[in-house]
């Protein structure tokens, strides 16, 4: 069963940041990329998203501190929260496992209420059942009441 990863960029060439993020990882599935509305902080540039289906033999948390790893060599800095980033890597669900840890909670306990989330990890995996919640992918994206904008490349 696959690890989930949600990927976000809209600085410097976010293309190009999603692909160097991407290739340090075993990859199973990949969503397309999708040009999304800012959250939460409104002034800053869109975003391109995506999602990838990966394995990985790390523990979660380790696999946390991989990612965390990956975006401060890619230069993220955390200076505004929601705010703008090179590289946002976010473990979504690691199989159908539950993590409830200061430093990482799993699945990603906002995923059902994120549009630019729902929409690359429904292309991927319409029929993965969240752990908690009970319900497909394909049902919370039906149901998610973000109406931020959401276009796929």
């Amino acid at each position: 069963m696959p690890i989930y990863l949600g990927l976000g960029s809209n600085l410097g060439d976010p293309f190009k940041n999603l692909s160097e993020a991407i290739a340090n990882f075993a990859v199973l599935h990949q969503s397309s990329i999708y040009e999304t509305e800012p959250v939460g902080f409104l002034a800053q540039p869109w975003f391109l998203n995506a999602v990838i289906g990966i394995d990985s033999q790390l523990s979660p948390l380790a696999l946390l501190e991989f990612c965390q790893a990956i975006e401060n060599r890619m230069g993220r800095k955390r200076e505004i929260p929601k705010g703008p980033r090179t590289i946002d890597i976010d473990l979504l669900f690691y199989e159908n496992r539950t993590v409830n840890d200061p430093l990482l909670t799993l699945p990603h306990p906002q995923i059902q209420h994120r549009r630019f989330v729902l929409e690359p990890l429904n292309e991927i995996a319409p029929d993965f059942l969240h752990p908690v919640l009970n319900r497909t992918i394909a049902e919370l994206l039906r149901d998610c009441k973000d109406g931020s904008i959401v276009r796929k490349l």
